[in-house]
């Protein structure tokens, strides 16, 4: 009786172990065999039944039968040893090993599998080092070569790879492909394609697992046409074998191809997961292909997956990418479970959209939910906080990098680097990044255009140089920073040189921004003819921005020759940009043609073209006070106003003398003085005055350039204040101190 029932028990345990179910069939069959069986059981059954506790995860309860097992074997070891590997236990499963009278390969395999699945990979090689210095002759199995080669791999230790390669030729095991597989896998990932393939082509029986390794590493490497061979030679292709061409094809920049791979994967019926939508909804993302996003989305929905936490989050990048930023965040908001990957991506979203404050609101919102930031996260809203120029906001993020222990992060430690030196306080960047540890190509732009943007020109191009003799390699968008400021400090041959130099010696083809820039060094200079031969030379035609900087140098010289050229381009291109209006509005209203201003405007009225008022705001205790010219709604505005009667009192002693050529309306010179007195920033300045602590410079943002009257004018108000007052407009930012601008008055 005692026999069939053993048999019983066990086959009940085997055939229910790893299930959901597990745990409570081993507890009552457990409690069935302490009823029903002579004490002591036997040992094979209690073997089953720890095997069983240790496949539903109740190791405390594994180790409790084991200490109470009389007579143990080497299976019965072998279990447990199993057991505490699987539940990462290392020091348990270490001391247990060490006491085994015994030991065969599963034993060692054990071992090796603990420690390779909590990533002490060293300490992995260290046991297989160890079985081979065993007396007894255990040889090493497949499992124990295949579990071998992945901590190689995982090390990313070559010579250790070939050892082992070399251990599996002398065993015999080489061509077999549970081992061959990881062989593959790991020479793509070490980059050692050719070692990869050498083992593939080897192989015997290849199967599909092997066929999507081999594609994997091929895709890895940047060896597209290759893969795509490959694939199309598969006769017995799985869902895998069509995600990995997905994916691979996204990540090499074939976003097109991918898409028509996905297109005929669903022709042929192959059943689609999570790992595929993320993979497609990317390629829409690259590629901006909103139509054809909205039509997976809407295939997500019917089979089911757009309630998966990986795919939301993709459609969330998706939508954000494709300028759709209520749509990402209506999916945001219906998604019932969120992780770090959905709100990075949310605020990502609203970086890239320009939705700054919604960035900021959104990971305090995460940070209520008990959501953690990662590096990539915090770094996201601190680019958010340098968009919206909030040092406040920024330096608290600060403080939590150091708190939370993500400041070594270079994606953090560039974040703030930018931040501080979009935020005026270049000197603050620059000693975040001399703290650094490592500087890569981001941390050298980040700061050349901090410098760059402050107007210190000098320092931008030296430390532009020393960049270059660091071997770190520049990119566009660093150019940006160096063309822009030998721009604004008028280095008109120095930038020229460069820009030939960005193209011949670091084959970066230029683009809009880079044309842009070179206009703007030819016409702040005054050389606008130069800068009208440059335009004619240019492969394109240049853009908006390039036009109305033309533009903008011709009022202020008063070409209206070349200015009229430049309107009409610009009118041509966006004909509801109303840069062109105003511009030569101002170009007329200089030389007293006030006939032509009235027709210029209602050109504007008839076209419906509308310009952008102008504001300017300032952060107080964490609430922003946005101005506008006349503004008379702030509560605080009888004192500000009185503020301005004296600051304008001081400055005339001092000299001051209104500039009326920005006022475009033909009316007295007195009605001018009084228009130009309360323009936005003087308001955000009489506030700041008013409020901001002596101590601490007032910080002012505005939505356009600042004028050349109040420029002059905070110019004085810094000198008869003592206060260093910060301006960052749409060109640059100003450092207002003692009387002198750092921009030098060129801007």
């Amino acid at each position: 009786m005692t026999r069939p029932l053993c048999n019983h028990y066990a086959a009940l345990l085997s055939s229910t172990a790893g299930r959901r179910s597990g745990a409570h069939v081993a507890s009552a069959v457990h409690c069935l065999i302490l009823r029903t069986l002579p004490h002591p059981p036997p040992v094979h059954l209690l073997n089953h039944l720890l095997t069983a506790y240790g496949k539903a995860g109740r190791h405390a309860r594994a180790r409790r039968l084991f200490d109470a097992m009389p007579h143990p074997n080497i299976f019965t070891y072998n279990a447990l040893l199993t057991t505490l590997a699987h539940a990462r236990l290392l020091g348990d499963m270490d001391a247990l090993f060490a006491s085994m009278p015994e030991r065969d390969v599963v034993s060692y395999n054990a071992l090796i599998a603990g420690f390779s699945g909590a990533g002490s990979h060293a300490r992995a090689a260290g046991a297989y080092r160890a079985l081979l210095r065993e007396d007894t002759a255990i040889r090493p199995s497949r499992i124990t070569m295949s579990a071998m080669v992945m901590a190689a791999s995982a090390l990313g230790d070559r010579a250790l790879g070939r050892q082992f390669h070399c251990q599996i030729l002398r065993l015999g095991f080489g061509a077999y492909a549970f081992v061959g597989s990881p062989l593959v896998d790991m020479y793509a990932k070490m980059g050692l394609i050719g070692d990869a393939k050498r083992v593939f082509d080897e192989l015997e029986g290849k199967n599909v697992v092997m066929y999507n390794t081999m594609i994997t590493g091929l895709l890895r490497c940047k060896m597209v046409q290759e893969a795509r061979r490959l694939f199309e030679v598969m006769t017995d292709k799985d869902s895998i074998t069509w995600t990995t061409m997905v994916t691979g094809l996204t990540q090499n920049g074939l976003e097109s191809e991918a898409l028509e791979v996905f297109r005929r994967m669903r022709v042929q019926g192959i059943a689609i997961d999570q790992y595929t939508f993320g993979s497609t909804l990317t390629a829409c993302g690259a590629l901006s292909a909103l139509e054809q996003g909205k039509q997976i989305h809407t295939y997500t929905i019917r089979t089911c997956y757009d309630d998966n936490v990986f795919v939301g989050s993709a459609l969330v990048d998706m939508y954000s990418k494709c300028r759709s930023i209520r749509l990402a965040e209506t999916v945001f908001r219906r998604m019932t479970f969120r992780n770090i990957i959905s709100w990075t991506a949310m605020i990502v979203g609203y970086g890239q959209n320009g939705c700054s404050e919604e960035a900021v609101r959104a990971f305090t919102e995460m940070q209520r939910d008990g959501v953690d930031p990662d590096d990539f996260t915090l770094g996201s809203v601190i680019s958010s906080c340098a968009n919206l120029a909030s040092l406040e906001e920024g330096a608290q993020f600060h403080c939590l990098a150091l708190v939370s222990g993500l400041m070594p992060y270079i994606t953090v430690s560039n974040a703030l680097v930018t931040l501080y030196g979009k935020c005026g306080s270049i000197e603050d960047a620059h000693r975040l990044f001399d703290e650094m540890s490592f500087h890569d190509q981001v941390s050298w732009t980040a700061l050349v255009s901090g410098y760059a943007q402050f107007g210190k020109a000098k320092e931008t191009i030296d430390l532009f140089e020393k960049m270059l003799s660091k071997g770190v390699k520049p990119d566009g968008v660093t150019f940006i920073g160096v063309l822009s400021a030998c721009s604004r400090a008028g280095f008109v041959e120095k930038g020229r040189s460069y820009f030939y130099s960005m193209q011949k010696d670091h084959g970066i083809v230029p683009i809009d921004d880079h044309y842009t820039c070179m206009i703007d060094l030819y016409s702040r200079s005054g050389r606008l003819k130069e800068a009208e031969e440059f335009i004619k030379q240019m492969p394109m035609r240049p853009d908006a921005i390039g036009w109305g900087t033309l533009l903008s140098a011709c009022r202020l010289r008063g070409d209206m020759e070349i200015g009229k050229w430049a309107a009409e381009n610009l009118l041509e291109m966006d004909p509801q940009n109303p840069a062109s209006y105003v511009l030569l509005c101002s170009m007329h209203a200089a030389k007293g043609q006030w006939n032509e201003v009235a027709h210029l405007r209602r050109g504007m009225r008839d076209r419906q073209v509308k310009k952008e008022p102008g504001c300017s705001w300032i952060k107080y205790k964490n609430k922003v006070h946005i101005f506008s010219a006349d503004d008379q709604s702030h509560p605080f505005s009888k004192g500000i106003y009185e503020k301005l009667e004296w600051l304008n009192s001081k400055m005339v002693e001092e000299g001051y003398k209104p500039d009326v050529s920005s006022v475009l309306h033909d009316v007295a010179d007195a009605d001018k003085v009084h228009m130009l007195s309360h323009h936005s920033e003087k308001l955000a300045i009489a506030f700041g005055l008013m409020f901001v602590p002596q101590e601490m410079p007032i910080r002012i943002v505005k939505n356009l350039r600042v004028c050349l009257d109040c420029h002059n004018a905070t110019k004085f108000i810094s000198k008869i204040t003592g206060r260093d007052i910060l301006v960052r407009d749409a060109v640059r930012f100003h450092k207002f101190s003692n009387g002198l601008c750092s921009c030098g008055d060129f801007w």
